[in-house]
């Protein structure tokens, strides 16, 4: 091996996350419009109710990131099998909070929009960096996961919060969060706007456009959506993600020292 070759190899770590490409947000928008008929399936369908399913994922998640923390390198079927997780409890969570808890779509959004930030903002403080580059440690992964389940909780409201509350529909909310993610794309073609920042920000949108998607796959006819089986739902986007995770390249994301 050339010297110049070892040098580049020597001065690049692997996270533990993948590196972001658009197979990535492909991915991501399955899994969050996943956890949105996966969480109803179950809280709804299966008449478990918001707190039992919030258990049964929640205690999902928390054994998903405990093997995605001890994993030794990025495995794709692992990782994203722990997204789904945090989607799913994202989900049933922010049900339990806006309507068994009475919180309500704006207080819910509210409350995790703050969570979330104060998470990022003790990241942040703590290791540096809040890049999903530097992901590769117990630390790191810690706030990563936990920066995940506020976003996808955050998302799930906001989603429910534009189609219902706001009374824009399923389809309009479609519009909007998709309108959004255009934006973002342009801000990272086009400007100097922090990638970092982008990244979550895109992340935390992605979640209401897969919330409104699910909701517009399983609801009534009546109610604006098209009233698929929720478990059909379910089955045909995980296998979607399946054969993406399957065709399309999985690298860990890198970062040069």
């Amino acid at each position: 091996m050339r010297d110049a070759d070892m040098k580049t190899d020597a001065s690049v770590a692997l996270a533990k996350v993948p590196e972001v490409t658009l197979g990535f947000w492909l991915i991501k928008i399955l899994a969050t419009t996943l956890g949105e008929t996966g969480g109803d399936a179950v809280s709804m369908s299966m008449n478990l109710g918001y707190l039992v399913g919030t258990l049964i994922f929640a205690a999902l998640f928390a054994v998903a990131v405990w093997a995605q923390i001890r994993a030794d390198r990025f495995r794709p079927w692992l990782y994203w099998a722990t997204i789904i997780a945090s989607t799913t409890v994202g989900t049933t969570l922010a049900d339990l909070a806006d309507r068994s808890l009475g919180i309500g779509y704006a207080g819910g959004a509210s409350l995790l929009l703050v969570l979330l930030l104060a998470t990022l903002f003790t990241w942040h403080r703590s290791l540096g960096s809040i890049a999903v580059e530097t992901v590769s440690n117990p630390k790191s992964e810690t706030f990563y996961w936990l920066t995940i389940m506020f976003s996808q909780t955050l998302g799930t409201a906001l989603g429910d919060w534009v189609a219902d509350t706001a009374g824009l529909g399923y389809t309009g909310g479609i519009a909007i969060f998709g309108s959004l993610l255009v934006l973002v794309l342009a801000l990272h073609l086009w400007t100097k706007v922090s990638k970092t920042l982008l990244f979550w920000t895109a992340f935390v949108l992605t979640r209401p456009l897969g919330a409104v998607v699910g909701d517009f796959l399983d609801k009534p006819l009546d109610h604006g959506g098209l009233a698929l089986s929720r478990y059909t739902a379910s089955l045909v986007l995980l296998a979607g993600m399946a054969a993406l995770i399957y065709l399309l390249p999985q690298r860990a994301a890198r970062k040069a020292h």
